[in-house]
This record gives structure tokens, C-alpha cells and sequence, in this order.
């Protein structure tokens, strides 16, 4: 059984990540560094009738985006990003007042702030191509009452993510393996053989995910500083789930893997390694004595 040497459980820091298996067809611009990495500005601009967007912190969802009263903002799932639609309206909109301004909104990356037309002929702001609402119950700053009202509303990141839905990547160093990828659990990434990089598909369906879980995103995708966002992304598996990629690679985690810091999916069946921080699998000939030999 392979377990992470003391101390390695933290962020691999100071290794030389270098894209050596290519760039990533299927990168994201949901990918982030950790909010601590984040340079985005809470500063707003008073010049009425413009929208002034800021950021604050929600207990249990991270940072989120918020209008110039300190309300949180929202984005609603049957709208549209890609273009940009509100279907938000009449008794809706009376739950859940959009945020309209005859100019673009300030505060943020203006790259991702926009407008959109509404039915009555109001211009809504828009961040990551999302219409945003305020919820009529948020009477106070500081709170998301409407992140539990329905699986359709989420508050929103100021990258136009669903807040408190990140999915974390790490790294750390395993005894014979060298730096492995991780997930938010600490738990060792793998890439599956079969599946081809770059494709942007997975081959691992029915009894083999549940052998070996892909790892999937439901928002947005934060890394360790030492990671290249250039290589994550992400891909939609058969059943319209979103899985991660990496270097192009679909990742997955093992079932059998009881704690972080072990790997004994490596090597598993000739086809399973676990994967590096530059999206490579790991050399097979560093293969640990623990290793199963089975597939799925």
C-alpha cells in the first residue's frame, strides 16, 4: 500500500510542471487558481445608472459575486450563457429581481461582464454570458437564503461559476511514483489507456465507474498554484455529466484506494496509471510492489 511520505500531502511546490504531453484541446475558462491567487478587484465605480458588482464571502460557499448593496447575485440554470437569455420572468422575476443597468456593469473582469435584453426591453447584467438576480428573501448582506431554493438557482462566482461547486486539483509526491495529481480529498488521479487524449470522450461507463470514479465538475475547476490551468478541462461523459481532463486525459479515482496518499490503481490491468501534474501518466516501470494487477 502506497501512502504519500510525511509532509507530502500538501500542494507540490517548486516542481517544474512542463507541458511535456501537449496542450489541452478542451481547456476551460472555468479554471481558477484558488481564491487566495485571485487578483480580481471588489472596488466599484459610483458613475450612476451603471450596476457596481462586487465580491464577499458566504459561510459554506466561498466567494461570491454581489450587487452594489452587498446582496448576493444569482444565476439561474434555465437561462442561457452561450448566448446569453433570461427566461426569468413575471412571477419569477418578482422572487427573483434581475439586476438591470442602462450601462455595463463595473468591478470585476470586465471581460466577462455584458448585457442582455430582456422581454419588457431592460437590459440585464450578465457575468460569464449569465443573466444575474438578486432573491427578494436575501434582506440582508452576507447571506445566499436562495442558494437552497431550488436546484436551479446558485449564487454566482465573479467568474460566472456556480459558487460552492469548485472542484479542487492537487498534487502530491508518492513514494515510487514521484508528484501524482489529486483530487480535493487528497485522493490519487488516474487516466484510463483506452480512453484516447484529446478525444473528449470516456470509455469508462456502467461496472468501470464505479470501479473507477471519473472526476466530475458541477462549476468551476480550481488548481494549486503550481499546476498549468492550460492543461485542465473538462469534457461531457455519455450521461451529460461533466467530467475533468488533463493534458486532454478524462481523470478518475479508485475505489479501492482506502486513504490520500495512496496509489494502488497504478498499473492496474495494463491500462490504469496514475497521472502527473503535467497530464503525463506516471513512468510504468515505477510501478509500486502493492500495485493490483486486475482491470475493472
Amino acid at each position: 500500500m502506497n501512502r504519500a511520505r510525511p509532509g507530502a500531502a500538501a500542494a507540490v511546490a517548486g516542481v517544474a510542471l512542463v507541458a511535456a504531453c501537449g496542450t489541452n484541446p478542451y481547456a476551460t475558462s472555468g479554471v481558477v487558481q484558488p481564491a487566495a491567487q485571485q487578483q480580481l478587484s471588489a472596488s466599484t465605480v459610483q458613475a450612476s445608472p451603471r450596476a457596481r458588482l462586487t465580491t464577499s464571502t458566504v459561510e459554506g460557499l466561498g466567494e461570491v459575486l454581489t450587487d452594489a448593496a452587498g446582496h448576493t447575485l444569482y444565476r439561474y440554470a434555465k437561462d442561457s450563457a452561450k448566448p446569453s437569455r433570461t427566461t426569468c420572468v413575471d412571477a419569477c422575476e418578482q422572487a427573483w429581481p434581475p439586476l438591470v443597468s442602462d450601462s455595463p456593469a463595473s468591478g470585476v473582469d470586465a471581460q466577462l461582464v455584458g448585457q442582455v435584453t430582456r422581454p419588457d426591453g431592460r437590459k440585464q447584467v450578465t457575468v460569464g454570458g449569465w443573466p444575474v438576480y438578486t432573491y427578494a428573501k436575501d434582506t440582508a448582506t452576507g447571506v445566499a437564503l436562495g442558494q437552497n431554493v431550488s436546484a436551479d438557482w446558485a449564487a454566482i462566482t465573479p467568474e460566472g461559476e456556480k459558487a460552492g461547486k469548485a472542484t479542487t486539483l492537487g498534487a502530491t509526491e508518492i513514494d515510487g511514483l514521484g508528484p501524482v495529481l489529486t483530487d480535493q480529498a487528497g485522493r490519487t488521479l488516474y487516466l484510463y489507456t483506452r480512453d484516447e487524449r484529446g478525444s473528449g470522450q470516456s470509455t469508462c461507463d456502467g461496472t468501470c465507474a464505479k470501479t473507477w470514479p471519473p472526476l466530475l465538475v458541477d462549476g468551476r475547476i480550481t488548481v494549486a498554484p503550481a499546476i498549468d490551468t492550460g492543461l485542465v478541462g473538462e469534457l461531457t461523459r455519455a450521461d451529460g455529466r461533466k467530467q475533468v481532463t488533463v493534458g486532454g486525459w478524462p481523470v478518475y479515482t479508485y475505489a479501492e484506494d482506502g486513504a490520500p496518499g495512496e496509489a494502488t490503481g497504478h498499473g492496474a490491468g495494463g491500462t490504469w496509471y496514475a497521472v502527473e501534474p503535467s497530464g503525463c501518466k506516471v513512468d510504468p516501470s515505477r510501478r509500486p510492489a502493492s500495485t493490483t494487477t486486475g482491470g475493472y
